[in-house]
C-alpha cells in the first residue's frame, strides 16, 4: 500500500548552532535510515560552507516529496543576515522563531506530516519577544492544547521516561505533586504508549519522590498521601501502573524491561538516566498534541557548531519515531 503521509517539516533552529549541520547529515542517511521524506524550514543560506550535499530551494511543501531524492528539500523563510556559526544573533534567532511556527502551521495544516524542531537558543529567542518556556509551550499553544495537557516524553529504544515536573527549582518540586498531577499524567502516558506507540496494554512504572520511595512514610509522605491514592484511581480505569518505586534501582536493563514508560515526578529523575543510556539517540516528543512533534534531546551545541563533528542520531531517531506515531495514530485515530 502507497504511504500517503506528507513529507515531515523539519524546523532548522537557532542557524548559527548545529541544527542544520544535522539535517544534512540525516538526508546523506536517508536511505540508510530509511527515512521518510521530510524538508527543513529556515535560512537556505545556513547550509552552506556545513552540508557538501545537494539543496534545492523549494517554495510550497507539496514540492519537497519529489525534490527529497535530487536534494535536501528547504523552505526558505527568511534571511538571517551575516551568520557566523557558533555566534548567535537577533538575525538568527528571529528566523528560528519564524521557522518554528510555520512548520508548526504546516503540520496542524497537513501540509507536513508531522513536525521535527530543531535546537534553539531560548535565551536568544527571549530577546526577539518569544514569552515561551520552550518549544513545547509554544506549539501547544498554537495547537490549541492546554499546557498541563502537553507531556513531554523523552525516549530511546529501551527507555521512555515522563518527567512530572519540568523547569522549576527542587524545593518547588513537592507541592506541585498533587494527586491531579499524578492522575493526568497516567492517563496522558497510557493513551500516548498506545496512540503514538502500538502498545495495546501499556505497562507504567512510576519512581517515587523520595529516597527508596519513601521508605512507608519514614523518609517522606508524599507516596503514601498523596501518589498512591492517584495510582489506585488510575487502576480504577484499567491503567496498569506500578505503586512508587525507588528511583535508584529502576532503571538498570532488567528493571526497564518491566515496563513500556516510567513516570518521575521531576526533571533530572527522569533525564539523567535517558541521557546517560541514549545520549545520542535520545528523542523528545510531546503527547497530547493533535499532530506529531518530535525534537533531538540535545542543544544549539554553539561549541562545535562549523566543525562537521556534530552527531546527527538524534535527529535521525526523531524523525524515525515522527513516523512510528504517524504510522501508529491512522490506527488508533481511525
Amino acid at each position: 500500500m502507497a504511504d500517503n503521509t506528507a513529507p515531515f517539516a523539519i524546523s532548522c533552529g537557532d542557524p548559527a548552532g548545529i541544527g542544520p549541520e544535522i539535517i544534512g547529515k540525516s538526508w546523506i542517511a536517508r536511505k540508510e535510515k530509511c527515512l521518510h521524506p521530510f524538508f527543513a524550514v529556515g535560512d537556505i543560506s545556513s547550509f552552506a560552507g556545513i552540508f557538501d550535499g545537494p539543496v534545492i530551494k523549494i517554495h510550497s511543501p507539496n514540492q519537497a516529496a519529489d525534490a527529497f531524492s535530487e536534494g535536501l528539500p528547504v523552505l526558505h523563510v527568511q534571511d538571517s543576515g551575516p551568520l557566523t556559526l557558533g555566534s548567535p544573533s537577533m538575525e538568527g534567532a528571529g528566523c528560528a522563531l519564524q521557522a518554528l511556527e510555520l512548520s508548526c502551521g504546516l503540520a496542524r495544516s497537513g501540509s507536513a506530516g508531522a513536525v521535527v524542531t530543531g535546537p534553539v537558543s531560548k535565551e536568544q529567542l527571549y530577546k526577539v519577544g518569544f514569552t515561551h518556556d520552550g518549544q513545547t509551550e509554544f506549539i501547544s499553544e498554537r495547537c490549541g492544547v492546554a499546557r498541563r495537557n502537553a507531556v513531554m516524553l523523552l525516549a530511546g529504544p529501551s527507555l521512555r521516561v515522563i518527567p512530572m515536573t519540568i523547569h522549576m527549582p527542587m524545593h518547588e518540586v513537592p507541592k506541585h505533586i498533587t494527586r491531579n498531577l499524578v492522575i493526568s499524567r497516567g492517563r496522558a502516558a497510557h493513551r500516548g504508549m498506545t496512540r503514538n506507540f502500538g502498545i495495546k496494554e501499556p505497562r507504567l512504572a512510576i519512581a517515587g519522590l523520595n529516597p527508596h520511595a519513601g521508605e512507608n512514610g519514614h523518609m517522606g509522605r508524599e507516596e503514601l498521601d498523596i501518589m498512591i491514592p492517584a495510582l489506585e484511581e488510575l487502576r480504577n480505569e484499567g491503567i496498569n501502573i506500578s505503586n512508587p518505586l525507588p528511583a535508584d534501582t529502576m532503571f538498570h536493563k532488567s528493571a526497564r524491561s518491566q515496563y513500556d514508560v516510567a513516570l518521575c515526578p521531576y526533571h533530572d529523575q527522569a533525564l539523567i538516566p535517558l541521557k546517560t543510556i541514549h545520549f545520542y539517540d535520545g528523542v523528545n516528543m510531546t503527547l497530547g498534541l493533535p499532530i506529531v512533534r518530535t525534537s533531538p534531546d540535545h542543544g544549539t551545541a554553539f561549541n562545535i557548531a562549523g566543525q562537521n563533528i556534530a552527531n546527527p542520531d538524534s535527529m535521525i531517531a526523531a524523525i524515525q519515531m515522527a513516523k512510528t506515531a504517524v504510522d501508529h495514530r491512522k490506527v488508533f485515530d481511525a
